[in-house]
């Protein structure tokens, strides 16, 4: 039987989702336990990588066991049990043998705290800006990326991909009760290290020591270096994953 897990994490003391030499990951740490809780030893398999310190309110990983699942409900509350604090585990059920945690989904969609104040509360989980950004510009900028298909001037130099092409659509900034600056962004694919360089240019934008003109050059160029820095992990969140209706849980 191939199952669907939905968890959220907080990705602090993690080297990211993917299992790696000598770190604690999300993965391991969570295919350990499904391990303990199945008395079975499965291969976990999730939606992408997510990067160190990245967090995730809505993360999606499948993995298939010689068994059915009796009762689900005593599943996930024994996970829960067994799992660290910063782990939790909110549903699972049973897919189709086809179903990809990675591959049949449809979109995935990303957010990014910026603060433009000093707040010890946010700060693992918020970028602190001290120069004060224009919002409105952006936006102007963000929209842009809408245009595009072609990421390469985001993307990690050394990373293997069959393609640069991403069809973003969704890209906003807009500010929270608590003064925090939000950037929501979806598309149908993501290049390692996209949105952080996304924002990082975006809030060169904001500081105005880049154009809007100058923005779409600089996809346009397809060249990392032209483009602004990656802002930190910490405040980097995957929000949600879609994924065709038939795949989804039963009300």
């Amino acid at each position: 039987m191939k199952y669907f897990i939905q968890l959220s994490y907080f990705g602090k003391n993690y080297c990211g989702w993917q299992i790696q030499p000598d770190q604690a990951s999300i993965q391991e740490t969570l295919n350990e336990k499904i391990n303990v809780a199945l008395q079975e030893k499965v291969e976990l398999v999730g939606s992408g990588r997510t990067d160190t310190g990245v967090h995730a309110k809505n993360y999606i990983a499948h993995f298939t066991c010689t068994t059915s699942i009796g009762n689900m409900q005593q599943f996930i509350f024994k996970l829960n049990t067994l799992l660290p604090k910063d782990i939790a585990i909110h549903n699972c059920w049973p897919v189709s043998e086809d179903a990809h945690a990675r591959f049949s989904a449809i979109s995935r969609s990303y957010s990014y705290w910026l603060t433009q104040e000093k707040n010890p509360f946010l700060i693992d989980q918020a970028y602190y800006v001290k120069r004060k950004v224009d919002i409105k510009l952006m936006n102007l900028a963000a929209k842009e990326l809408k245009n595009y298909r072609n990421f390469k001037a985001f993307s990690k130099v050394k990373t293997q991909v069959y393609t640069y092409n991403c069809e973003i659509y969704y890209a906003n900034w807009k500010e929270l009760d608590n003064g925090v600056l939000e950037f929501n962004i979806s598309a149908n694919r993501f290049l390692r290290n996209m949105v952080r360089a996304i924002v990082g240019t975006l809030i060169d934008v904001g500081l105005k020591k880049i154009s809007i003109s100058d923005f779409k050059k600089i996809i346009e160029s397809k060249e990392r270096a032209k483009a602004g820095k990656s802002v930190p992990a910490k405040a980097l969140c995957l929000n949600y994953i879609q994924y065709p209706k038939e795949l989804m849980p039963h009300e």
